[in-house]
C-alpha cells in the first residue's frame, strides 16, 4: 500500500503560506514555529507596512529637494524596522486572537492554536524584536522616536477592533500606515500637513486591501461573531471598493502637490504618476475580483505589494528629474 504524504499542516506550516517558502525550507527546524508567528513566511503584510514609509522619505525629499546619507539609512532602518515589527505586531494578533484562530480553519495552523508555540514562549519572541526594532528607531531624530513610541497604540488595539466594531480595517490602516508620518519626519524633523494626507491615503489604501483579504473569512467570521467590513458590505463590496479606490488616489495625489515645490514642475507631474499608476492597478484587482474565489483573493491582496511599488518608483524618478 502507498504511504500517503503528510499534510503541510502536519509538519507544521501554515495554510496559507507561500508553498516551498524560505521558512519551510532553509530555516533550522527549531526556528519555525517562531518565524511562522512573525508571519515570515508571508512576506507581504512586511511589504505593506513598508511602503508607506518608503512614500513618506521619498515625498520628504522631494519636499526640501535634498537626499542626504542618512536618508539611505532611514530607507534601509525602515525596511528592518517594518520586518520587526510586524512581526512582533502579528506575534501580539496571535496571542490576542489564540482562541478565535482555532476556530477558523484558515488560521487553526497558526502556531499558538496548534501547539507549536506556547504563549509564554511567543510574549518572549514578540518582546525581543519590538526591542530590536526599539533600538534601530534610537538612530532617527526626537520628533521621529516619539511618533515610533506613540504607534504602539494602534498596534495594541487593533487585535481587539473586530470584537466591537465592523470597521477593523481602520485601526489596522492606521496602525499600517504609521511610516509614512515616521519616515517624513525622520528627514525633515517635523511632521507636516503633507504626510498626514498622505497617510490618510494609506489608510484608503488598507480599507481597500484588507476588505478583499476579509472575505476570505467570511463565513467563518459570521459563525464566531467577528466584524470586518467584508460581512458589513456584502454584495456591496465593489461600490465601497471603488470609493476606497479614489480617496485612496485624490489623497496621495493632493499630499503629493502639497509637498513638491511649485518650482520643480517636472518633479511634480513625474510624482503625480505614482498615483494613476497606483490607482490603475486597482481597478485591475476589482476587474479580476471574484467574492468567493477563495485563491483569487489571496491572489489579489498579495498584488497589492506591487500596486504600492509603483508610487515608489515614480517618486524615486521625480527626485532624479
Amino acid at each position: 500500500m502507498t504511504e500517503q504524504s503528510p499534510t503541510p499542516e502536519a509538519t507544521g506550516q501554515v495554510s496559507d503560506a507561500v508553498r516551498g517558502n524560505w521558512v519551510d525550507r532553509l530555516a533550522p527546524a527549531a526556528t519555525r514555529p517562531y518565524l511562522r508567528l512573525s508571519r515570515a513566511d508571508r512576506p507581504i503584510g512586511t511589504w505593506l507596512l513598508l511602503l508607506p514609509c518608503w512614500w513618506g522619505l521619498l515625498l520628504a525629499m522631494l519636499h526640501t529637494d535634498s537626499a542626504r546619507w542618512h536618508d539611505l539609512w532611514i530607507f534601509v532602518g525602515c525596511g528592518l524596522g517594518a520586518l520587526l515589527m510586524r512581526g512582533a505586531g502579528c506575534t501580539w494578533n496571535d496571542i490576542t486572537d489564540r482562541h478565535i484562530d482555532g476556530s477558523v480553519a484558515r488560521t487553526a495552523s497558526r502556531p499558538i492554536p496548534s501547539g507549536q508555540v506556547s504563549v509564554t514562549g511567543a510574549v518572549a519572541w514578540m518582546a525581543a524584536q519590538a526591542l530590536v526594532a526599539f533600538a534601530i528607531l534610537l538612530t532617527f531624530n526626537t520628533a521621529a522616536i516619539v511618533l515610533g513610541i506613540l504607534a504602539l497604540a494602534p498596534v495594541a488595539v487593533y487585535p481587539f477592533a473586530k470584537r466591537f466594531t465592523w470597521w477593523p480595517q481602520v485601526f489596522l490602516g492606521i496602525a499600517f500606515n504609521w511610516g509614512a508620518l515616521l519616515a517624513w519626519t525622520a528627514h525633515t524633523g517635523q511632521l507636516e500637513a503633507p504626510a498626514l494626507v498622505l497617510y490618510l491615503a494609506g489608510i484608503a489604501w488598507t480599507l481597500f486591501y484588507d476588505t478583499i483579504y476579509a472575505h476570505q473569512d467570511k463565513e467563518d467570521d459570521a459563525l464566531i461573531g467577528v466584524k470586518s467590513t467584508a460581512r458589513l458590505f456584502g454584495a456591496a463590496t465593489p461600490k465601497w471598493l471603488t470609493r476606497f479606490l479614489v480617496a485612496a488616489v485624490s489623497l496621495m495625489a493632493l499630499a503629493i502637490v502639497m509637498a513638491v515645490p511649485k518650482a520643480m514642475l517636472l518633479a511634480l507631474v513625474i510624482a503625480l504618476g505614482g498615483p494613476w499608476a497606483f490607482g490603475w492597478h486597482m481597478v485591475w484587482q476589482m476587474r479580476m475580483l471574484r467574492m468567493d474565489d477563495m485563491d483569487r483573493l489571496l491572489m489579489l491582496f498579495r498584488s497589492n505589494r506591487n500596486a504600492g511599488l509603483l508610487p515608489v518608483l515614480f517618486f524615486a524618478v521625480a527626485l532624479a528629474a
